[in-house]
């Protein structure tokens, strides 16, 4: 009964409470260490920077471009079953640039890539160049699926025919 009781008000069970503040203490101890080096006012203004640029020229951008390709394939019929396939690898595509922006940004700095190195130990000027890639391949991984989706009911339907022409041509049927 009491299990019941605390499912009635917390609504979930005990190991997704327990997750849930794991998860805010590790959030709480990352805000923490991000705050605690004094420079705070940066990270402020940072992320109301980052919100602004996402509700006011971000979202518009992606749901202009979205509306756009939903009404260019609207004449045809399976227009919603493959725009998803444009949809993931872009979206993601989009979290990686703005969550890596100021490196990718300082691919083009020699001298920001030098103090990245110098600070880190690990190349500076690559990042451009890996997250062309990293888009490139998830625009091919989602080609592949959506060929790999289109061609398998071709390809049943056909095994499907064969199998009734054998059937049909059989001695004694």
């Amino acid at each position: 009964m009491g299990a019941l009781r605390r499912r009635l008000r917390y609504g979930e069970g005990p190991l997704h409470l327990l997750l849930m503040l794991a998860s805010f203490a590790l959030t709480g101890y990352a805000g923490l260490r991000l705050l605690a080096g004094g420079q705070w006012p940066l990270v402020l203004v940072w992320f109301v920077g980052a919100a602004l640029l996402h509700d006011l020229v971000l979202l518009p951008l992606y749901a202009s471009a979205d509306r756009a390709l939903a009404r260019c394939t609207a004449p045809r019929a399976r227009h919603r079953a493959w725009t998803g396939y444009v949809r993931v690898p872009a979206a993601v595509s989009g979290l990686l640039l703005l969550v890596w922006l100021p490196l990718i940004a300082d691919s083009w700095d020699p001298a920001a890539a030098a103090r990245y190195e110098a600070g880190t130990g690990l190349p500076g000027g690559v990042f451009l160049a890996r997250w062309l890639l990293v888009t490139a391949g998830l625009c091919a991984l989602s080609a592949l699926w959506l060929l790999g989706r289109t061609l398998q009911p071709r390809l049943r339907g056909a095994a499907r025919r064969r199998r009734e022409t054998k059937q049909r041509s059989a001695p004694g049927s």
